[in-house]
């Protein structure tokens, strides 16, 4: 993780992908995952339960949060974050199913200048409920993908604790 690499200006959206996966295993409510394509590392994601208010959701408990969601610079453009996004909301229906949580889908927010961000979301099924300020890199979109949407089919799920 720590070989992975931010595009120009990125770090203004993400965190440092190491020091994101490390805080993901020192906190029980996160999940961290490597997102993996031809048997390399090529990004990261966390889903974190009880933290939906973060992304600007109106409660903490009824949606996961997806957070650090980074693929490396060498893999964008390839459909990767599509693919890794819609595996992420599969493996926290797998998650809630399995610990009776009751979220009913995944929330995440976005920086409003992140394109590629916002496009790669919303072709995962993802949802713009709307503009969200309290991110500290200036305004966001709130999204949303519920788990009784149909799901994508096939996709690899990203690597991480079961």
């Amino acid at each position: 993780m720590a070989l992975l690499e931010l595009a120009p200006g990125q770090l203004d959206f993400v965190g440092d992908p190491l020091r994101m996966a490390l805080a993901g295993l020192a906190e029980q409510s996160r999940r961290p995952y490597v997102i993996e394509a031809g048997g390399e590392a090529v990004g990261v994601l966390t889903l974190q339960a009880g933290a939906a208010r973060l992304a600007g959701w109106p409660d903490d408990h009824s949606a996961w949060l997806l957070r650090g969601f980074l693929i490396d610079r060498r893999h964008q453009g390839l459909g990767l974050g599509r693919l890794a996004a819609a595996a992420a909301v599969e493996a926290a229906a797998k998650l809630t199913a399995r610990q009776g949580s009751g979220e009913v889908g995944v929330v995440l927010s976005v920086n409003e200048r992140n394109p590629a961000g916002l496009a790669a979301y919303l072709n995962a099924g993802f949802v713009d409920h709307g503009q969200y300020l309290g991110g500290g890199s200036g305004p966001q979109r709130t999204m949303f993908r519920s788990f009784s949407q149909q799901p994508s089919g096939g996709l690899p799920l990203p690597q991480g604790p079961h």
